[in-house]
């Protein structure tokens, strides 16, 4: 009896082992573990991915601003660049006038002995009238300033000009063209004293403000029986055409 009892009570125990051993294995234990730690490590994702819309929501921001100050500054941009545009139309317009001037007045030099070649002829018409001739034998447009500064040989005193032939702006020529001017060598009434015979002249030109030097001489040839005058003599202002110049 005794012995029957004790082996029940292992047959129970042994029941209990299995019941228990059953338990372990059945999962539920192992599911309520599992979603503990489950849980631990699901809750970092389910952080990371409630984090992550927010950081999201931030970057979109970011990128809304970064959108938005784009466009605004594509606007700017774009405004700038039409005002750029209107102030470089209207520059360019002015501009164009300016560097037209400028290329002019950079490109104009100033005629003298150095880029033209001068010529002297007695005319028989007017009377007692003499034609300088000045051509550009230069590569650029060049100018000529107020009136020729005569002088034969060793004469002491500059003929006058004429006023009355003063022209209305300054008198330019282009490569190989040519400008005038007249002098009146002496009187023809006789009014004039001194009277000799030059047989070398000296042609100076004069520069952008009145008697300043505009550069070298020249020294054109004259008739081999030399050129009457006295002290009458007076030369007129540069002119664009031969006849202006021996008009006064």
């Amino acid at each position: 009896m005794r012995a029957s009892r004790i082996r029940l009570l292992a047959a129970a125990g042994i029941t209990l082992a299995t019941l228990s051993l059953t338990a372990c294995q059945d999962g539920t234990g192992t599911k309520d573990e599992g979603a503990s730690g489950s849980t631990a490590s699901a809750t970092t994702p389910a952080d990371t991915s409630s984090d992550s819309p927010k950081d999201g929501t931030g970057s979109d921001a970011a990128q809304d601003d970064s959108a938005s100050e784009g466009h605004s500054q594509a606007g700017g941009s774009e405004g700038t660049g039409s005002n750029t545009g209107n102030g470089e139309g209207g520059d360019k317009s002015a501009g164009s006038g300016t560097t037209s001037g400028s290329g002019d007045a950079e490109t104009r030099v100033a005629c003298n002995g150095s880029n033209t070649t001068v010529t002297v002829q007695p005319v028989s018409r007017p009377l007692n009238h003499m034609l300088i001739t000045v051509k550009n034998t230069g590569s650029k447009p060049c100018d000529l300033t107020y009136y020729p500064v005569l002088r034969f040989d060793e004469m002491q005193w500059v003929p006058q000009p004429i006023e009355a032939s003063k022209p209305q702006s300054v008198v330019g020529i282009a490569p190989g063209e040519s400008a005038y001017a007249g002098a009146l060598l002496a009187s023809a009434d006789g009014s004039g004293e001194g009277g000799t015979t030059g047989h070398k002249l000296t042609v100076g030109f004069q520069g952008r403000t009145p008697n300043s030097s505009g550069g070298p001489s020249a020294t054109p040839s004259l008739p081999a029986k030399g050129v009457y005058y006295d002290s009458s003599m007076a030369v007129t202002y540069w002119q664009q055409s031969m006849d202006e110049a021996l008009s006064h």
